[in-house]
């Protein structure tokens, strides 16, 4: 059976996240979930979940001081090809490098920046908060089953801005277009949170343990 690591370092409340995860992993039949700081675990999984909550830099420097957790991730991931899943700041973290405060280097993996949402109109509130509507711009594989017009539920202040389109594969309308999907080889990032997002969240985690990169 495989291994689901959903990366506890420390950053926000991973009930939810473990809950929608175990329940999807047991609806699949795809694997059991283990909620885990530990590197050898991490460097056992099949897949791997890296949830956050809060600022970029301080989520950054939480998973570096995790002795060899993030070593870990990325020897899975870039060495070895093991699908991965970030979620909000897990996603944001995929970015070449985030401007929360100060300038901090991301993993790289997905060709972006992360910035301050900037609302044209002023009556939009920051953080973006509440349900918005997917706007499907690629197919892939996490996206079975899910069309433009399915709700999602943002809780963030940045966003990702892409230097690469190519790697987004969807976005939602708040101030402007907000990505909320990005992906490219085994890597996949959410800014929402599936785990909150009900019927389509349950189907992207469903599609993700399903998943045969």
């Amino acid at each position: 059976m495989s291994l689901i690591a959903l990366i506890d370092y420390d950053s926000g409340n991973l009930h939810s996240a473990q809950k929608a995860f175990e329940r999807m992993a047991h609806e699949t039949g795809h694997g059991s979930v283990v909620v885990t700081s530990e590197p050898d675990v991490v460097a056992k999984a099949d897949r791997i979940v890296l949830p956050g909550d809060g600022a970029f830099p301080s989520c950054r420097r939480a998973l570096q001081a995790v002795d060899g957790l993030a070593e870990a991730i990325f020897e899975a991931v870039e060495t070895r090809g093991k699908p991965f899943l970030g979620i909000c700041v897990g996603m944001q973290m995929l970015a070449t490098r985030g401007f929360e405060y100060e300038e901090t280097a991301g993993f790289g993996w997905i060709d972006g920046e992360i910035h301050r949402i900037a609302p044209a109109d002023s009556r939009l509130k920051i953080p973006h908060m509440g349900w918005n509507d997917l706007v499907i711009e690629q197919p892939h594989p996490v996206l079975a089953g899910i069309k433009t017009g399915d709700h999602a539920y943002f809780v963030h202040s940045y966003q990702m801005q892409m230097t690469s389109p190519a790697q987004r594969l969807a976005h939602a309308d708040y101030a402007s277009d907000i990505t909320a999907i990005v992906g490219r080889d085994t890597i996949v990032g959410t800014q929402f949170h599936p785990e909150k997002s009900q019927e389509t969240g349950l189907r992207l985690i469903a599609n993700f343990l399903t998943w045969r990169p």
